[in-house]
């Protein structure tokens, strides 16, 4: 069953579903670009796992720590010896760091396997710290590098990715940033009331760019998913949307139910 949305469902990032459906998104996009590149490319998923600080309100609090005090014992701990320092647990929170797994879409030149262009899907971990601060130091790391990175970010809470100007009018965006063509990137932005659009995906020149349906990608991962039977459309959308794109939302949405 198709979503009740043109373009991409908010239900499925304000549900807690992101985890699951960037996941085979991932790998939906990888078999459609292996049915468009040239016999000399292959698309494959890498995986990138990332060390965070458990925020306060997850945090596990394990065994104290000790620290040795000087003073009088405390009731119910009988001194070894008079005037000898004593041993008292004292409470101190351990940082716990917990992994994050993302999976991204590596486009690689054969026969040598030659890394050409890099595509990201965008969590809600990139876009809030300290995720967000992991994920940019690793991609500066690519600025630098003569490789051409995609960027789809198609969640409508959390800070984006900095540019040196204001981006376009839009909830959603792909940026498309030519290893050739830095410090400049295409962007392409849209609404949540209109379809995902096609973007292209460079190779290495002279190689024409592969142009992807972005609406048929996430159609198939939403469809095969079978989304529409776990998601709540009678729910309310908390998402960072003004009142008038809340209420469509929310229109949208009880055509379905």
């Amino acid at each position: 069953m198709a979503s009740p949305f043109p373009g991409v469902d908010p239900y499925i990032e304000a549900q807690g579903f992101w985890p699951d459906f960037h996941a085979s998104f991932i790998t939906y996009l990888r078999d459609v670009l292996m049915e468009k590149l040239p016999a000399n490319y292959e698309a494959r998923i890498d995986e990138r796992v990332n060390l965070v600080e458990l925020p306060a309100e997850k945090l596990k609090r394990i065994k104290p720590d000790l620290a040795v005090s000087l003073g009088q014992p405390s009731a119910g701990i009988a001194p070894h010896h008079a005037g000898v320092a004593t041993i008292e647990p004292v409470t101190i929170p351990l940082v716990i760091e917990e992994e994050s797994h993302e999976t991204y879409v590596e486009i690689l030149h054969r026969p040598g396997r030659t890394l050409v262009t890099v595509i990201e899907l965008l969590s809600p971990s990139n876009k809030a710290d300290p995720g967000r601060s992991l994920y940019l130091a690793k991609r500066n790391s690519l600025l630098f590098q003569p490789v051409h990175i995609v960027e789809l970010d198609l969640l409508l809470a959390g800070h984006r990715v900095p540019l040196s100007k204001d981006y376009p009018p839009g909830h959603f965006v792909a940026l498309v940033a030519r290893g050739n063509q830095r410090p400049d990137c295409q962007v392409y932005a849209w609404t949540i009331r209109q379809a995902l659009p096609s973007i292209p995906i460079p190779l290495f020149p002279p190689d024409p760019d592969v142009w992807i349906a972005l609406d048929a990608v996430f159609s198939m991962t939403y469809e095969r998913g079978r989304y529409a039977r776990s998601l709540d459309y009678t729910g309310p959308i908390e998402n960072s949307v003004n009142d008038e794109d809340r209420r469509w939302i929310q229109e949208t949405a009880q055509r379905r139910s």
